[in-house]
Order: C-alpha cells, then structure tokens, then sequence
C-alpha cells in the first residue's frame, strides 16, 4: 500500500473520548436523516456512531453521492446532505440552504496491473487516458513517466463514477486545470459525459471494479483505497513532485487556503508550485442545511461534534485535520443556524 498511515487509536478508545462535550441521553432521542457523499461516509459513520453512544440520538445516513445529497435537501427530504462539490456547482439551489465545510481528505487514482506497486502519472496523461488517447498501458507516454517499471502490453479499462459525485468534480476539475483538452472534451462537474470507459455506483463500487480489473484505472477517494489495500498512483503536482494522497500531502495542499469567503467554497485543487509537498486533488467536503432546520438542536450538536471532538477520527482513514482558520469558518456558520 503506498499510502502512508498514521497509527491510529482503537475505535473503542476513540469512542472513550469522543463523548466529551456531548450533551447525554435524553428521555426523547431525536433521529435525524443524512444522505450524499460516498467519500465523507466512513469518517460520518465514526461520527454517528459516537454520537449516539453519547446522546442517544441517532444519525441515519444514505450515501448516495454528493449529487443526490443535495438533491434530497434541496427538496427537505433530509435533515442534512453532504457534498464533495460546492454548492455553486448545483443549479437551482434554494437560497436558504447554506454549505459548511467538516472533513478534509482526497481522491485518490487507483489502478490494478500485476506485480506493479508503484506507477507515476501527470495530469496530462491522466487527461489523456480518460479522453481515450491513451487505449495501454504500453503507451510511450506512461513509459516514459516510468522508465524502470516493466509495463504490461494491455488495454486500460477506465472506470468513473455512474453518480452525481464530488469526487468526479474534484477529479474533473483537476484535470481541466492542468488540460484543456480534457476540458474542452469533458469538463468539470459531479456528472460529465465520458467518451471512454465504465460506470460504478459509489466509490465502493470503484474500489470493487479496480480489484477485479487487471489493467483498471479509476479515481477513488482515499479512505476507500485504505480500506480495501489498493495502491495509488503517484501524480506530479506544479511543483513537479511526484505525491501520493497520504496525510501530510493532504494537509499541505489545504495550508493554501488563507482566507475563507462567506459562502465557506474553498477549492485546493491543482496547489501552486509554493506547495512543494501538495497533493493536487486533496479536497474539502461540505454539509449542507437549511438555515431554520427541524430538529436544529440535535443537528447542531452533531455537525459540531464533527467539526471538533470528531475530527479524531481522521488520521487512521486518511482525513486530515480541519485547518484552524477553516475550522472557525465552519463554526462560526454553524452558530448562525437556528437550533
């Protein structure tokens, strides 16, 4: 696996702590319903969990893909949704929903080729190959990016997300920063129209295609190559480094942020050359609710947890710590909710 971890804690020791600052049970549990990204689901469902070992309330949460996580709270059929794309993505989004950042972590690039544990790629092949002018692995442009590794004659099966998903928005806008042929031809957004490859629901789904795929590609957010012992390609950032989405490249991509704009949309894709250790596709996931939400107590409570207390949880799935001044955007925002 060439994603770095950190030791982490056990669950059981995490969840020992993990109730400090939480309010305990009460007579009337309240259960709120969530649904949207896949990427931020395994660190939510450390969350939930906790939360309910401290409060008794529960968190239910579907993740059906970023883009269904907004649909479903635009239409008030959740308490709350979860993206991986901001909410300036969406059209017709309603103006009371408001998008409050509570995890940072990356997507990464996985593939399947035998005996290959390690693989360099930049942005530009990586356009090409999900353009389909790169059809092997062969390719003299991936050879080139890999002059000591014994690629394989073989066609590559490339694999994206069939849903609406904040890891294909933060995969398409990567590589239509760094080609504007992938730009012109695909763009960027939760769902594009792709001229190559397979669909896969859900970065489960992805994961599940590149173990049973020799010569597969596909992008895959980090926590999910972690889970499942995938490798992840090494990509060339602006400042010519090849990186892999562990957690100090992540955080190094977010150290670029300085300053956070009133709708809380920070986007740290493709850092410039300054940050030398950067991830290019790290990303920030948001929450999204409505500014009168019902059950906002409850609510409140929980996304403050994951904002504070929960972040804890991170460093052993390969989310990294919110950053001071993102972390204060968010609460601040969040004490302007009614609850």
């Amino acid at each position: 696996m060439l994603l770095k971890r950190l030791a982490g804690l056990t669950c059981a020791g995490l969840l020992a702590g993990c109730a400090i600052g939480l309010s305990a049970a009460s007579a009337s549990a309240a259960t709120i319903q969530g649904a949207g990204s896949t990427l931020v689901a395994p660190i939510e469902a450390e969350w939930a969990a906790a939360f309910d070992s401290a409060t008794g309330d529960t968190i239910n949460y579907n993740p059906v893909g970023s883009g269904t996580g907004e649909k479903d709270i635009a239409s008030g059929l959740t308490d709350f949704g979860a993206s991986d794309a901001p909410l300036s993505v969406y059209s017709n989004v309603p103006g009371n929903l408001v998008q409050i950042p509570w995890a940072l972590t990356a997507t990464g690039v996985s593939y399947h080729l035998r005996g290959i544990s390690r693989l360099h790629l930049t942005g530009t092949v990586l356009a090409a190959i999900y353009v389909g002018q790169i059809k092997n692995w062969s390719d003299s442009r991936i050879k080139a990016l890999n002059p000591h590794t014994n690629l394989p004659n073989l066609p590559i099966t490339v694999f994206w997300r069939s849903d609406g998903s904040g890891d294909t928005y933060a995969f398409t806008r990567y590589e239509s920063d760094v080609s504007p042929t992938f730009k012109k031809t695909i763009g960027a957004s939760t769902t594009v129209s792709w001229p190559v490859g397979q669909g896969r629901k859900g970065n489960t789904g992805l994961a599940q295609a590149i173990a049973q795929t020799n010569g597969g590609i596909a992008y895959i957010a980090v926590s999910y190559l972690v889970a499942d012992n995938l490798p992840a390609v090494s990509i060339k950032n602006a400042a010519g480094r090849y990186i892999v989405p562990n957690l100090g490249a992540i955080e190094a991509a977010a150290q670029v942020v300085h300053a956070v704009p009133s709708n809380n949309e920070v986007t740290i894709v493709n850092p410039p050359r300054g940050a030398r250790t950067a991830y290019p596709i790290a990303t920030f996931t948001y929450v999204i609710l409505p500014t009168h939400p019902a059950q906002g107590g409850v609510l409140k409570q929980f996304i403050n947890y994951a904002l504070t207390g929960g972040q804890q949880f991170g460093p052993r799935l390969d989310f990294a710590p919110l950053p001071r001044g993102v972390k204060n955007a968010a609460l601040s925002t969040l004490n302007r909710i009614s609850g």
